[in-house]
């Protein structure tokens, strides 16, 4: 496979069900505001790192990016027949909670020498704000290993989209703000990483205290 492109059918899901469901959900339904495109590279491997606060922030956010974004998914999600062949058609894979699954490290890494785009949750689960507070290195050991530049992005509004007990997602406005092009960690050593992974936390707070 050329490393510099995705395999074509995995492209072609993925255009089929961002233009069908997606982005017109996104800029319609949400009326998605997206500053920042401009920054990110149309090709090559690439870590992006974002805030979490919604179970709808994957696909928010490989939209905004405009290129297919694999995300870890938890693996209970892949037992239902439904919701496991869509995400794993948009590129997610399992990964088991609470334990250093090192194949899904594998399987994020192997995306990245294919030239994909991963997707890491900096803080590793939603918060309720959208705020990052603790944010882990994981994502910049994933970076420092491909040798893949980071992209952090904020997602602003989300966690307003599913009041608690609801299955419907609310009519809230959502904003992504793109932020510049950070380079690969220079090795993995711990203190590089955890200082890389506060720089990073610290720039998508700056971008998501812009608001709307």
């Amino acid at each position: 496979m050329d490393k510099n492109r995705e395999p074509f059918i995995s492209l072609a899901l993925y255009h089929a069900f961002k233009w069908s469901v997606v982005s017109p959900m996104l800029h319609t339904y949400f009326r998605g505001k997206i500053y920042g495109a401009e920054n990110v590279p149309r090709s090559g491997s690439l870590v992006v790192v974002s805030n979490h606060a919604s179970y709808f922030d994957p696909p928010i956010v490989s939209n905004c990016v405009r290129r297919p974004v694999a995300y870890m998914a938890k693996e209970e999600l892949f037992n239902i027949p439904v919701l496991a062949q869509a995400i794993k058609l948009y590129g997610a894979y399992p990964v088991s909670r609470g334990s250093a699954d090192r194949n899904a490290i594998r399987a994020a890494l192997e995306y990245l020498n294919n030239g994909w785009a991963v997707g890491v949750f900096l803080q590793g689960t939603r918060t309720p704000d959208g705020r990052i507070t603790d944010p882990k290195r994981g994502a910049l050991l994933l970076a420092a290993k491909a040798k893949a530049p980071i992209l952090p992005v904020s997602v602003w509004g989300t966690e307003a989209i599913l009041e608690k007990g609801s299955k419907i997602p609310r009519a809230v406005p959502i904003t992504v703000r793109i932020g510049n092009l950070i380079d690969a960690p220079s090795s993995s050593n711990k203190e590089e990483l955890e200082a890389l992974a506060q720089k990073c936390s610290a720039v998508i707070n700056q971008m998501h205290d812009l608001g709307r």
